[in-house]
């Protein structure tokens, strides 16, 4: 068996299951990026058991590779292995369009978080973004890193993170993971074939990588022909060149938007504090943008053309390489390097565990104690992340008014 393929070559779900599935998630998946992928692996991995932990991981650092919203891409890729093409829109759509509609809401009523309630609010949701990733990481360590070889590169992968402010050095742990796993576990790979396949063609998968070399060097040309294309343009190109997670775009964003004019300062400012309280991908913080532009198109059509153009560029990459990463795992010393590759993607989100989430959501004793408390519940209790969800965010508010 291929992926969640049955031995006939079917798919083992449908796209109205899978968009069940989303939908849950992308109402209550908060924290960020880092954190959505905790979310992912607890719903569909470790509940409905869609794949096992070493295809995720496998799944995990095939989207860290590439430019573009890595969680999201997960996302897809899932939804795409459970039930096809149409499995992986409906993925997106439920995963995106709640935190899209919000923060569209947001833009037309330009509702204000800057009051106690809502910065409570926001920090108790931070505080689940740590309980989550705690949960994602010590689960994915037991299982990745098993012995010393692995927990090295693990470690490795977590300093070379950890003192690095430059976005490229989750890529450059990933690589270095690889070429030690190269080295260090062709010992430990006996005859396991790989576990995922998304059942891409190659023919289909240069196609993909095309349109996005098409759409990336094509579109600025065509540019002068309509503000609607210099929108999708300027969206598309900060979704394709962002390395490092969610938080990277929004300086790609910023150019776009702001020094041209299109979008005042302030208002960037204030949608950015929104998307930090709504759950889903931090990239449809394009849906907010689009939606509040100075120039037409703005409004419903302009969040949707913001929205469809960030995303794009990343689902391409995924379905392009997706193919050639299938055979690339079947041999002996690519599963080496995967398997030194899952380690240091374990290290990655370890890293991402004190930065930026426990920096920005531990910032007293009493947020470690509730940390602590969501993270028991999540690990010994095995609680629905909604309960935590809503545990974190009361304290975050309680706290705020004491």
């Amino acid at each position: 068996m291929r992926g969640s393929e049955t031995q006939h070559g079917e798919r083992a779900g449908t796209p109205t299951e899978v968009f069940g599935a989303f939908l849950r998630l992308g109402l209550t998946s908060f924290g960020g990026p880092i954190a959505h992928l905790g979310y992912f692996r607890d719903a569909l991995v470790l509940r409905r058991k869609w794949l096992d932990e070493k295809a995720y991981a496998d799944l995990v650092a095939l989207c860290q590779f590439l430019p573009g919203p890595a969680s999201s891409q997960v996302g897809f890729a899932l939804g795409y292995m459970r039930a096809g093409p149409l499995g992986a829109a409906a993925a997106w759509t439920a995963f995106t369009l709640p935190s899209a509609f919000l923060l569209f809401v947001f833009a037309m009523f330009a509702s204000a978080l800057d009051n106690p309630v809502g910065q409570g609010l926001l920090h108790g949701l931070k505080i689940v973004a740590v309980a989550v990733v705690a949960q994602a990481v010590w689960g994915m360590a037991r299982t990745l890193c098993p012995d010393r070889e692995r927990a090295g590169i693990a470690l490795a992968a977590l300093v070379l993170v950890t003192l690095s402010a430059n976005a490229f050095a989750q890529i450059g742990a990933i690589v270095i993971g690889a070429l030690f796993g190269w080295f260090l576990c062709r010992d430990k790979t006996g005859a396991e074939s790989a576990s995922v396949s998304f059942g891409v063609s190659k023919r289909s998968g240069v196609i993909c990588l095309s349109i996005f070399v098409l759409l990336l060097f094509g579109m600025p040309l065509a540019v002068p022909l309509a503000q609607g294309l210099s929108v999708f343009d300027t969206f598309y190109r900060a979704g394709a060149l962002v390395f490092g997670g969610g938080h990277v775009v929004l300086p790609l964003l910023e150019a776009g938007v702001v020094e041209p004019g299109w979008v005042t300062g302030e208002a960037f400012l204030a949608g950015y504090g929104a998307a930090q309280a709504v759950p889903g991908p931090l990239f449809t913080f394009a849906a907010y943008l689009g939606a509040v532009l100075g120039p037409a198109p703005n409004g419903l059509a302009g969040a949707a053309i913001a929205l469809i153009a960030v995303f794009l560029p990343g689902f391409l990459l995924l379905l392009g390489v997706a193919p050639f990463w299938d055979r690339f795992q079947k041999f002996d010393a690519a599963r080496a390097a995967m398997m030194g590759t899952n380690a240091a993607v374990v290290g990655i989100l370890g890293a991402a565990l004190y930065d930026p989430l426990w920096t920005t959501a531990i910032l007293a004793p009493a947020d470690f104690a509730v940390a602590v408390v969501g993270f028991v519940l999540l690990t010994v209790w095995k609680a629905p992340p909604w309960i935590v969800v809503a545990l974190c965010a009361v304290a975050g508010v309680g706290f705020a008014a004491l």
